[in-house]
């Protein structure tokens, strides 16, 4: 026989788990509305048109609010951005980052840099690797690099199903297959955000109309590095005719394929009928695809990259090129302003992809954001002739956030003095950082004194 608890009994009880359910909830609304407010830094979104003193609050990984004052009390930490530069975190369009495999001479390999050593010191949280997977090794290099990364790597599959790995397979017209590359890239809509082609030495079109095919049956851009230059395909067939608009033409100031008009010294005809069309143009300087004597010129002519970008491997990382900032510092040197050179690291690259909810700090996008400074002195910026512009302002990222936390604090703006008192905010630290405080270290305690 069940035991039967008096009517006031339970009633009681009713009433105490009420209480205690609603304490509970009011300890959960009792923290400040946002996790992380970034205070009085120059806020600079192209997307929304903001370019002046702003604070950005962050809640759950997102950007809660872009306003001219919010209270330092409405947020658990609140970090002074006073003189600093506050933008969407950075975007490089062009990238090789498929690291690891261990094949030599090649951008499936030893060619490639891994994405989390190069990204966050410079302000960057999205990198597009430019096509050393194909569709045959896409999800190696899935598992291998993306899905590994504290950096988001997007894709663009080289129309090479074996992908960017020397003359032996970037040569066979055979491996350039534009449906099943289509169809890789439809499987992971989330990732493959692009098609390349890229190296190719013959006279032949086959790999620019096989990527063309694989875009327009993934509804995603076609990004050209054009190879070896061929009259049988000049650049103003490939620009007005073959790509479609929103292609993308990488190393735009190489001078390698008639990118200049030889008697101006301005952009090309191809170039010029291109832009008209809807045709983007990316930086992509690397090892040896910028020249100053392209770029001093056509920037003052007015055609400045729609994107900035590296085209950073292991060569590039170390010559002319070295990081985005260095490329941003290097084409604001000739001319263009802080917010075009923004403008090209953010919003712009996020749309060449159709990934527009990137680049920008829209309420309820994702809290993505580089903290910049200009460095002040005399610098000197290289080309892959190894001639030198130089100038007087550089580009150093200061604060880089990820997802809404701190992933990298160049002078540790976000730390208070070893010997201050600590924060009383300091328990919910790893909703603002990945740097919390760790638990103590317990490694070379004794079993017996290990705690239970």
């Amino acid at each position: 026989m069940k035991k039967q608890f008096p009517k006031r009994t339970i009633t009681y009880c009713s009433t105490v788990l009420s209480l205690l359910v609603a304490s509970s909830a009011f300890a959960q609304t009792a923290l400040p509305a946002y996790d992380l407010l970034l205070h009085e830094g120059h806020v600079i979104d192209a997307k929304n048109h903001i370019d002046s003193v702003m604070d950005v609050a962050i809640k759950d990984g997102k950007i809660a609010k872009v306003a001219a004052h919010i209270p330092s009390t409405d947020a658990l930490k609140t970090i002074d951005a006073k003189g600093l530069y506050v933008t969407p975190g950075l975007i490089d369009l062009h990238v090789h980052v498929y690291n690891g495999t261990g094949e030599r001479n090649s951008y499936a390999g030893d060619n490639s840099v891994p994405p989390d050593g190069f990204t966050f010191r410079v302000g960057v949280t999205t990198v597009v690797d430019a096509g050393c997977s194909g569709w045959k090794n896409f999800e190696d290099f899935k598992q291998r690099i993306i899905d590994r990364s504290k950096t988001r790597v997007l894709a663009m599959l080289n129309i090479v199903g074996s992908g960017m790995r020397g003359d032996k397979y970037e040569q066979n017209m055979e491996d350039m297959d534009g449906e099943a590359t289509a169809q890789m890239a439809l499987k992971y809509p989330q990732t493959v955000v692009g098609i390349k082609t890229a190296h190719f030495g013959g006279p032949e079109w086959t790999p620019v109309e096989q990527a063309v095919i694989a875009g327009t049956k993934a509804n995603i851009p076609v990004m050209v590095d054009f190879g070896t230059d061929r009259p049988t395909r000049p650049l103003y067939d490939l620009l007005t005719i073959k790509l479609r608009p929103g292609d993308i033409y990488t190393h735009m100031y190489s001078g390698l394929r008639h990118e200049q008009d030889p008697a101006t010294l301005g952009p090309s005809k191809a170039f010029i009928e291109g832009r008209k069309r809807g045709i983007y143009f990316d930086a992509g300087t690397g090892g040896g695809s910028f020249k100053w004597s392209l770029a001093v010129p056509m920037v003052k002519d007015g055609f400045i990259p729609d994107s900035i970008s590296t085209d950073l491997h292991v060569t590039s990382m170390n010559g002319a090129t070295k990081d985005e900032l260095n490329v941003a510092s290097k084409m604001m040197a000739i001319g263009l302003s802080l917010q075009e050179a923004v403008a090209e690291m953010t919003s712009h690259p996020a749309h060449e992809i159709k990934r527009d909810d990137l680049g920008n700090l829209s309420e309820g996008s994702v809290a993505d954001i580089a903290v910049l400074s200009i460095e002040k002195g005399h610098y000197g910026f290289t080309d892959m002739q190894n001639t030198r512009v130089d100038g007087t302002q550089k580009l150093v990222a200061e604060l880089t956030i990820k997802d809404g936390k701190i992933v990298y604090d160049l002078n540790g703006m976000e730390a208070k003095l070893w010997n201050e008192p600590l924060d009383p905010n300091a328990k919910y630290a790893s909703r603002w950082t990945t740097f919390a405080p760790r638990a103590p270290d317990t490694h070379n305690v004794p079993a017996k004194e290990m705690p239970h």
